[in-house]
């Protein structure tokens, strides 16, 4: 029986115990309620990978190819708004 790969985001839930500031809990079940508590979290991981995920690549690309130029960043992040607003996953970047 092999087991499977996910990726970020995928897969069936599987519950993890997760130890949170009082503060911090309360600021989310005030935002979102406590139904939706977990679903903040796991959108909240999901986005802090991805983050390191792209960090890493573009720590990665720099030191092989050395910086990214200006205008090479305002096409990324042209082509990123693009894409996001598309899915309406994520704001425009200002």
């Amino acid at each position: 029986m092999s087991e499977m790969t996910y990726s970020i985001g995928e897969g069936p839930a599987t519950r993890v115990s997760l130890s949170l500031p009082e503060g911090t809990a309360e600021a989310i079940r005030a935002r979102v309620g406590k139904r939706e508590f977990s679903a903040f979290v796991a959108a909240a991981v999901e986005r802090e990978l991805r983050g390191q995920v792209l960090d890493e690549y573009l720590a990665d690309y720099e030191s092989r190819q050395g910086p990214v130029s200006e205008s090479a960043r305002q096409r990324a992040r042209q082509i990123f708004d693009e894409v996001f607003a598309e899915e309406e996953q994520w704001p425009a970047a200002s």
